[in-house]
């Protein structure tokens, strides 16, 4: 049961990172930036949800513990 729970909450996770990468990419390119523009914004949105995610995780996991 809590490997379920860790691929689904896994799972969850990379969809909204790539979800926010595409919208920042979107309104990029809305804005007017370069392809090589709104790629280079996109990745970094999805860097900064996993990485959000990731910080959550180990502080949730140090107050658990």
């Amino acid at each position: 049961m809590a490997i379920a729970v860790v691929l689904l909450t896994t799972a969850h996770v990379i969809v909204v990172a790539l979800l926010a990468a595409a919208g920042a990419g979107k309104l990029a390119r809305m804005a007017g930036a370069t392809y090589p523009a709104a790629l280079t914004r996109a990745a970094t949105a999805f860097a900064a949800v996993i990485t959000l995610a990731a910080t959550a995780t180990a502080a949730l996991a140090a107050l658990l513990t």
